[in-house]
């Protein structure tokens, strides 16, 4: 079964190719997706991985915390959309609509 990797904190100049090779050591890596600012394209400095579960446990051990580009990353397994709570904004009820 794939497992997706929560890579954080990783410097702005990171490259897809980078990622994959740090990760590669302990595994076949399948994908390596970073995320870009929607607005701007920049990059945000997280992305994800996925790897087989247990390489990918292994990476994980291994590598947060680890540095890379000045940086100490941060490393999980990754949580659905679900699971994350919190979010949603907007505020309370919507104000009653009134017809004239």
């Amino acid at each position: 079964m794939v497992k997706t990797i929560y890579v954080g904190n990783l410097p702005f100049s990171s490259t897809s190719n980078e990622v994959s090779d740090l990760f590669s050591p302990y595994g076949a890596v399948h994908s390596v997706n970073l995320i870009n600012d929607r607005e701007t394209g920049r990059p945000r400095g997280f992305g994800f991985v996925e790897m087989d579960d247990d390489p990918a446990l292994a990476a994980i051990d291994a590598l947060n915390g680890k540095e890379m580009g000045g940086r100490s990353l941060r490393i999980n397994e990754a949580r659905g959309r679900d699971d994350r709570g919190g979010g949603g904004g907007g505020g309370g009820p919507r104000p009653m609509r009134r017809e004239y």
